[in-house]
């Protein structure tokens, strides 16, 4: 009881009811807010922090930027989808917020179209590299499990293209990157894109923010090349993973391409199935059969599962053979 009435009281004023209105619609810094709502700064900070308290809304510090989003998982969440499915659609201060926040979506989305032009492979490297990227983002799809996808997270998000995919199908999605800019691309993306449970964190993917057994599936795409130490990277990933959870990556093989190296800074030439499949294993994570898109560059595609599941995999097989 005590954590419906902190919800209902929270949500029982005009500015902070509206808040929640926009940050259901997708994750938006504080001065995003400032700029929509047209308030000043301090009176919202006081609005966000009573929200926090209430467990409506999370705060996280990116840079310079505190970012708000609904809460991942909390009592007062269900109230305040229950609030915000009774406002108006055409109420004229929730009209205006939307016309404000469309505004700035489509001012980030053309930021983030001329960082691309300015340097394309930085953001999608799947396309900027000339690969396939519809047959192997489908190969992918096709090897993750059927159905729901539960808590979903995408490492390395880039700008948001695995997640614009992924997350209509997932309960709740997370993107990690290192870069600011890049998850500015994302929120742009996915927020064009509707997709506003999705969350983004700015974080080290070998000390990732989250406990052991945090999600059902763990995406890496186009990560593993760009980073000191990949083992450590899938250990991290395996950590998060509950003990029926699944991790799905996308990388290089080997190519020789020294020019390509420099040119985009890659940590690793491109690896064996044989090395990824030893990382996967040393994370105590069984591999399916691993899935090869030849190209100029070719791709691997690897999916990997806790033994537990695996061995469910295997059992049910053999009921049906």
């Amino acid at each position: 009881m005590d954590n419906v009435l902190a919800a209902l009281r929270a949500l029982a004023e005009p500015t902070r009811l509206r808040l929640v209105a926009l940050v259901a619609s997708g994750e938006w810094t504080l001065s995003d807010l400032v700029d929509i709502l047209g308030t000043s700064q301090p009176g919202l900070s006081r609005h966000l922090k009573l929200l926090a308290e209430a467990g409506v809304i999370e705060r996280s510090r990116e840079g310079p930027h505190l970012i708000v989003r609904l809460a991942a998982a909390s009592p007062a969440l269900a109230v305040a989808r229950a609030a915000l499915a009774q406002l108006p659609e055409n109420h004229p201060l929730l009209c205006a917020d939307r016309r404000r926040a469309a505004s700035l979506r489509a001012a980030r989305a053309r930021a983030a179209s001329e960082a691309f032009r300015t340097n394309p492979a930085a953001w999608d490297e799947l396309r900027a590299l000339a690969l396939p990227a519809e047959v192997i983002e489908a190969k992918l799809i096709a090897a993750l499990p059927s159905g729901p996808l539960g808590r979903l997270l995408d490492l390395g998000t880039g700008s948001g293209r695995l997640l614009e995919l992924l997350a209509p199908r997932a309960d709740v999605a997370t993107g990690v990157d290192l870069s600011r800019d890049m998850l500015s691309a994302a929120r742009a993306r996915l927020g064009a894109a509707g997709l506003g449970h999705v969350a983004l964190r700015q974080a080290d993917a070998t000390r990732l923010p989250f406990a052991d057994g945090s999600f059902d599936i763990v995406t890496l795409s186009m990560l593993l090349h760009h980073v000191d130490d990949p083992c450590a990277v899938i250990a991290e990933a395996a950590r998060v993973l509950v003990p029926t959870g699944t991790l799905a990556l996308i990388d290089l093989a080997p190519h020789g391409d020294d020019a390509l190296l420099r040119r985009l800074a890659h940590r690793w030439p491109g690896f064996t199935l044989a090395r990824l499949v030893g990382w996967l294993r040393h994370a105590g994570l069984d591999t399916d059969p691993a899935i090869t898109v030849p190209s100029q560059l070719s791709v691997h595609i690897l999916v990997a599962r806790k033994p537990a599941l695996a061995a469910q995999r295997l059992h049910h097989a053999g009921e049906h053979a």
